[in-house]
């Protein structure tokens, strides 16, 4: 199975260690940045695993920043994918059977690493049950995506990237 995974600058080093973890299970995982703990913008790595999930370059996609709540935000708003931000194993397990949710998000400040370990292998190892209910659910929640112009528009983020270089955003 192939898997993208993106993250900000707060949780560099839980995705990597995820990375390796997922890796050492025999998944090939794609590495959406960011690569570093330079201050960075997070909607960008999540924009990234969306669009490589929504392409399906990838099977599964992982996003992840300190509460995960930004950057699943920013993977959800690409057109054909269905992100669940989690913290737990049955949330997990729930978000792939029920919704066939194709990325997930986790807090990395917020979850620890071995709950993040076991989230991954709840999602990755659970099926879609397809049933009626669920098809319509689904059908009704990728209705709200209305536009998809922004899929692989390298230049999306510019005007925040300057705001940011100026000094405009703070934490």
């Amino acid at each position: 199975m192939k898997v993208a995974i993106g993250c900000d600058h707060i949780v560099t080093d839980i995705k990597d260690h995820i990375k390796e973890y997922l890796e050492a299970k025999g998944f090939e995982v794609v590495d959406c940045g960011t690569h570093d703990f330079e201050r960075t913008h997070y909607p960008i790595y999540g924009k990234r695993v969306g669009e490589k999930v929504a392409t399906h370059e990838v099977d599964l996609g992982v996003v992840m920043c300190g509460t995960g709540v930004g950057i699943t935000n920013a993977a959800q708003k690409i057109k054909g994918v269905r992100c669940a931000l989690v913290g737990d194993v049955v949330s997990a397990i729930r978000a792939k059977e029920d919704l066939n949710c194709n990325v997930i998000g986790v807090g990395g400040r917020v979850s620890g690493v071995g709950m993040i370990e076991d989230i991954m292998d709840a999602f990755f190892a659970a099926e879609y049950h397809e049933t009626e209910e669920n098809n319509k659910l689904i059908e009704k929640i990728d209705s709200l995506i209305v536009e998809d112009h922004c899929i692989n528009d390298e230049h999306f983020f510019d005007e925040f990237l300057e705001k940011w270089d100026r000094g405009e955003y703070h934490d």
